[in-house]
């Protein structure tokens, strides 16, 4: 399967820079897996697809304020920096630019010296493993300083930093917002659970390998790249309750979809559990957990929309995305929604 089989047209001005005054006012695209079929609505009509037993997984990774910007403490060149894992303590991966004279030994200074690190290695890919020192708490220290590490096709600078977090996000980790669940507000969640909606909860840090191309030509070819999940034995147990119940198991995100898939057995059953995912999901793929997806428009030829078409058959997803083009559907992080029923 080539990975231009996945690509489509998108013109630029569809491209969403800005997220929504109401996070459940975008619009909501829904697509019967079965037969194709089409529906246009608004998010918060979300509620009228649910049913009493289902079992909505949410996603409740937090994205930290990754990007710092500083400069190299010996001669005060400008340095940007991106936080990509915590390896352990103060010891992080980052990419680092201009990461061609970032050299082992260099130290670097961020808000006159409120953070200070040392470049004490250079892994795979150039990525640079950065020792950080500070006086106080790092995430108080980096709340202040750091800057979300937004999408590199969001040109805009974005005014409120908690709208690139969900409601719900807790666990501290992701360097990009797991975005299908940006739409949430906490009375759309509270009416999903009046409704008789079980809601579980699962983590996996988002990395920037999600923005990362494709660069094989064949899809199988292409290496995935890791990122950490954890599902506890309570959220696990209603996972569980609902597929023995025979009720639903819908996915909010490729983030969930990834972490439930990751860890389902052969007959869709979950179990608590914590590790490195490199689960690679394209057509062919045979779901063993989720029955349904809540998602956004994803970029021609990603991993992600590959996942989607491994869900709704790569046909189907293209019609669907040349119809939310000519509807004018917003694209990508801040954009619109579909649910795949």
């Amino acid at each position: 399967m080539d990975v231009k089989d996945f690509y489509y047209e998108l013109p630029k001005e569809l491209i969403a820079q800005d997220p929504l005054v109401d996070r459940s006012g975008s619009r909501l695209m829904v697509l019967n897996k079965a037969d194709g079929s089409i529906s246009h609505r608004i998010f918060r009509d979300l509620t009228e697809y649910l049913q009493p037993g289902d079992c909505l997984v949410i996603n409740n990774t937090k994205v930290l304020p990754a990007r710092l910007f500083g400069k190299k403490a010996e001669t005060g060149a400008v340095i940007e920096l991106l936080l990509l894992k915590r390896l352990s303590g103060d010891r992080w991966e980052t990419l680092v630019k201009p990461g061609r004279k970032a050299k082992i030994g260099t130290k670097l200074q961020f808000g006159d010296g409120l953070l200070t690190g040392e470049i004490v290695d250079i892994v795979a890919e150039g990525n640079r493993v950065i020792q950080f020192s500070y006086d106080g708490i790092f995430e108080q220290i980096l709340d202040q300083l750091g800057e979300m590490p937004l999408p590199p096709y969001i040109t805009h600078q974005l005014e409120d930093k908690q709208r690139y977090q969900t409601v719900y996000a807790k666990q501290e980790g992701s360097a990009a917002a797991p975005t299908a669940g940006l739409h949430f507000t906490p009375q759309l969640l509270e009416q999903i659970q009046q409704k008789g909606v079980e809601i579980a909860q699962v983590t996996l840090h988002v990395g920037l390998g999600t923005f990362r191309p494709v660069k094989a030509q064949q899809v199988a070819d292409h290496q995935m790249h890791s990122e950490f999940y954890e599902l506890t034995k309570e959220q696990a147990d209603k996972i569980n309750r609902a597929k023995a119940e025979g009720h639903r198991v819908i996915a909010v995100g490729t983030t969930s979809t990834r972490t439930l898939e990751s860890i389902a057995d052969a007959s869709g059953s979950v179990k608590a559990a914590s590790g490195w995912t490199q689960i690679f999901i394209y057509p062919g793929y045979h779901f063993r957990c989720i029955d349904a997806l809540v998602t956004n428009f994803h970029l021609p030829e990603s991993t992600l929309i590959m996942l989607v078409s491994a869900l709704a058959g790569r046909e189907q997803v293209l019609a669907a995305y040349a119809q939310a083009v000519q509807e004018k559907y917003r694209f990508f992080s801040f954009g619109d929604a579909m649910l795949i029923i």
